[in-house]
This record gives structure tokens, sequence and C-alpha cells, in this order.
């Protein structure tokens, strides 16, 4: 029923009472109901008109939107969010006069922003609109990717204009909120899009998107099962043999950038920690990178041959 003016509908004046809004209703229910007119599709038609008229006049909650937002009245809620949030800046005119709101401030109302924009474009010229809503995409990447960068490619959804009116309204089912024509058309647009090194849990990768606002990725570092991310640092457990602890050596390390041998001094103490340096993660906002913390786990013998059972024993008997 777009551009349908229900008062029109019922045949009565704007400021008429509930009980008049009612007694037209019945009035012309009874002429055009579908029992009374078998067949009759312009009656049928008719009929549904005053329904719907009814439906809104009759209530006095969407009466009162629908004085004021015309055939928008379903919007309303999300316009006064609008104007609440840029502060009664700006103005447009509706289907029943002008109102004060930024179309730019609808870009993050559920998509009605778009709608309302192809609404009163035909509206006033002239009016400062403000920069529209920042859009977050979730991301989740592993800390290898996270350690090196990486790249993503997400699938947005572009609006054609609606192909009877040429207004950007978002599409319901395939019908166009803004002139009930054909409809909006949404095509599909990949995106390529490079995370770099450093990223973390909280991230936010800015891809700019001009006056409608921004995209932004939202970034999710995956647990690692070796690793433990603290910041730009890195911690893990390297287990090292008994032997190796008390006679020191040498042992693998494994990093992100590949793996280091560490060196073990003689009698090292198991959960002793060692620093290797600029073997974290790259800084985000700045050249560099963190530290990896390797912690000792001293790994005991799951058996013991008859030698080293004597060996041992021998050990307790000088009080090691």
């Amino acid at each position: 029923m777009a551009g349908k003016d229900y008062y029109q509908v019922l045949g009565v004046k704007r400021d008429a009472s509930q009980k008049e809004v009612r007694q037209a209703y019945r009035r012309l229910a009874r002429r055009y109901h579908p029992d009374v007119n078998p067949g009759d599709k312009a009656a049928e038609a008719r009929f549904k008109e005053i329904n719907e008229a009814h439906e809104i006049l009759s209530d006095s909650e969407k009466r009162k939107k629908y004085d004021r937002y015309g055939d928008q009245w379903q919007y309303a809620d999300q316009i006064e969010e609008a104007r609440r949030r840029a502060g009664g800046r700006g103005f447009a005119y509706g289907p029943r006069g002008m109102f004060d709101f930024d179309l730019a401030d609808l870009g993050d109302l559920g998509g009605l922003g778009g709608v309302l924009e192809g609404l009163f474009r035909g509206g006033r010229r002239g009016t400062t609109r403000r920069r529209g809503a920042d859009t977050q995409y979730a991301v989740e990447v592993t800390l290898e990717e996270a350690f090196r960068g990486t790249a993503r490619t997400i699938q947005l959804s572009a609006e054609e204009p609606c192909s009877t009116c040429g207004g950007s309204g978002r599409v319901a089912g395939a019908v166009c909120h803004v002139c009930e024509g054909s409809g909006v058309t949404l095509r599909a647009r990949r995106l390529e899009v490079k995370i770099p090194p450093g990223v973390h849990t909280g991230s936010k990768v800015r891809v700019a998107g001009g006056p409608r606002g921004d995209l932004y990725l939202a970034v999710s570092v995956r647990p690692h099962p070796q690793f433990e991310r603290r910041g730009d640092d890195l911690h893990m457990e390297v287990q090292v043999s008994l032997t190796q602890a008390v006679l020191g050596g040498e042992v693998e390390v494994p990093t992100l950038d590949g793996r280091v041998m560490l060196k073990i001094p003689t009698l090292t103490q198991n959960g002793k920690v060692f620093r290797l340096a600029s073997k974290g993660m790259p800084r985000l906002q700045s050249n560099g990178k963190g530290d990896l913390f390797a912690r000792v786990s001293i790994k005991l013998p799951e058996k013991l041959s008859e030698k080293e059972r004597k060996l041992f024993e021998e050990l307790r008997a000088a009080g090691v």
C-alpha cells in the first residue's frame, strides 16, 4: 500500500475520533465484504485496503507513528533511534511532511538505513550527511598465521537498486520496502583481505569502505597446543632428561620460526625458565618481536636397567 492515505481509504478526516474510524470501517466493510461481492476482485482488493487502514488507525500507537512517518510508520522506532544518535541533526521529507534525522546514522540499524535512504532520496537537497556505521566480520586465525600474517577471502552482499523505483531498499522476500516493486537484487562480492603479522584476539583489521562506513575484521586467534601467548611473548614447556639436567647439554626447542638449540647448564633445576630473545610474536604496533620463555620439565625414566638402578643406589648412598 505504498502511497496510500489510510484516512482517505476510510473516508474520514485526520482528526477523526476512534468512534468515527470504527463506524467508517464497519460501513465500508459491509459494503465490500467478499461474501457480499462474490468473485469481484476489485471489491476484494478494496476490502483488504479497508482492513489494513483500520488496523493502523484503530491502534493509537500505530496511528501516532503513521501520522508522523506515513507509509514508513513501521520503521518509526529505528528512525527515532537514529535521531537520538544524531542529536537531532539533519532533516528529510517523508510522505507526511518534514522530520529531523540524519540518514547516515541509520547504517547500523539492521540495514534500515538503506531502506530509508532510498525512500527519502527525493527529499530536500543539500542536507549534510554523516559517515555511515562500520561493519564487523569475525575471522579466526591460527597462531602460526598470526605470526607470519595471512589473508582471508570473504564474501559480502552488495545491493543493486530496485528495478522499479531505483531506490536501495533492502529486500524482504522479493519485495522492495520502498515501492513494493520487484525488489532489490543482492549480488555477492568476494574480497581478499590481508591480516598483518602480530594480530591477537581482539585485533581489528580495517578495510576502508567510504562514506557508508568501513569494514573491520574482528580477529580471534585459535589456542595452540604447544605455545601459550601472553601479549607478544610465548611460553612453552621443554622436556629435559635427568642426565641432561644434572650434567648439562643441549636440547632442541621448537619455535614458530624454526627449531633452535637451547644450552642446558649443569644441575638445571626442574621449573627453570630460559628466555629466548626475539623468538616470540611480532609486535603489531612496532618493530621487533616478543620473547619465548621455555620452562624446563625434567623427564624421569620410566624403566631402569639393573646397571642404572645400581648407579642410583650408589648416589643415594652417597647422599646425593
